[in-house]
């Protein structure tokens, strides 16, 4: 898989697909996967303009990431890499953390970013604080992890194929890089930067998601001016991977509306 270089010195992977003259699309993952949770979607919206998977510091073909990355590094990176590969704006889809991400991606330089999908996340996690305690004491074992928190992750009964990418995933990532990843996902509190968003955003939440619940993507909604709010029924914490149809389609009827009014 490619690599580039970023201007705060992080080398961190990518993969991508397509190409055209419309607007890309970049796709930012969760805390507990990588870049490659995105292929259905780069296969699908690949056909139309190019898109783009990056990996964090730390996670998937990224180089180790040093203690005190912060999620605004982690923006600082992908902004930067985005450059380095030749993008200089682009639709921003996170998920999750990649969620928190894209949101203070916009707050570093909204200029960066055509629009916001923010799925499954928030601004601020009431339990947040619990969640990266107990996050940080399983970390020692992701494999260990995943297996114990997967059926939480996904609606039930799950497909055994998605079942088992997930907890594959995420039993490769690096203890040290997941504790990064929790600590900027978990303890987030980013209301004044989700208020000050002034790009057209999409909020899409699983009906079963037990991890980041619809409760806390209507709020985030609330928080953005201007922002819609699309519930995907009967999937949990990762729709893009359980319904990764019916994700798209969504995703991409937004596109077309963003792009022809730009």
């Amino acid at each position: 898989m490619p690599r580039v270089i970023t201007n705060n010195g992080y080398d961190i992977g990518y993969e991508e697909a397509g190409g055209g003259d419309a607007t890309p699309i970049v796709f930012l993952h969760g805390v507990g996967s990588d870049k490659s949770v995105w292929r259905p979607q780069l296969a699908f919206f690949g056909q139309s303009r190019r898109a783009i998977a990056f990996d964090y510091p730390g996670y998937g073909d990224s180089d180790p990431a040093p203690d005190g990355t912060t999620r605004d590094d982690y923006a600082s990176a992908i902004i930067s890499a985005m450059h380095e590969i030749g993008i200089d704006r682009a639709h921003v889809c996170g998920l999750s953390l990649g969620g928190v991400i894209a949101i203070a991606m916009n707050h570093a330089d909204e200029s960066r970013c055509a629009c916001l999908i923010l799925a499954d996340t928030f601004a601020v996690h009431p339990e947040g604080e619990a969640i990266y305690e107990r996050a940080v004491a399983a970390s020692s074992d992701l494999r260990a992890l995943a297996e114990a928190r997967v059926d939480v992750l996904l609606a039930q009964p799950a497909d055994p194929a998605v079942r088992s990418e997930v907890v594959e995933t995420m039993a490769k990532i690096e203890p040290a890089a997941y504790r990064i990843g929790a600590e900027a996902v978990w303890l987030a509190d980013q209301r004044d930067r989700a208020h000050d968003i002034r790009v057209t955003t999409l909020v899409l939440c699983g009906t079963e998601d037990r991890i980041t619940p619809p409760s806390l993507s209507r709020e985030l909604t609330q928080l953005i001016p201007g922002a819609r709010y699309e519930p995907i029924e009967g999937v949990g914490h990762l729709g893009n991977l359980e319904r990764p149809a019916e994700f798209n389609t969504i995703v991409n009827a937004f596109l077309r509306g963003v792009d022809s009014w730009a």
